[in-house]
């Protein structure tokens, strides 16, 4: 198993995708530039809560899902 950054990454991306969005519109849904997208899914940001929640709210899921608790 990776680190959380990773395990949210992969689980952001997998949402995402699953949604069919892609990195631009989800960077435009949660006010956020397409590069800090990128930075999530590779498994290298410390997002912010604030993030956290915007994303949990464009990907219809949980903090929980997304960090995978």
């Amino acid at each position: 198993m990776g680190s959380i950054f990773q395990v949210f990454g992969e689980n952001v991306r997998t949402r995402r995708k699953a949604l069919g969005l892609s990195q631009e519109e989800l960077a435009y849904q949660i006010d956020r530039d397409v590069r800090t997208i990128r930075f999530i899914e590779s498994g290298n940001s410390n997002s912010t809560i604030k993030t956290i929640k915007k994303l949990t709210k464009a990907l219809d899921s949980t903090a929980s899902k997304l960090l995978g608790f």
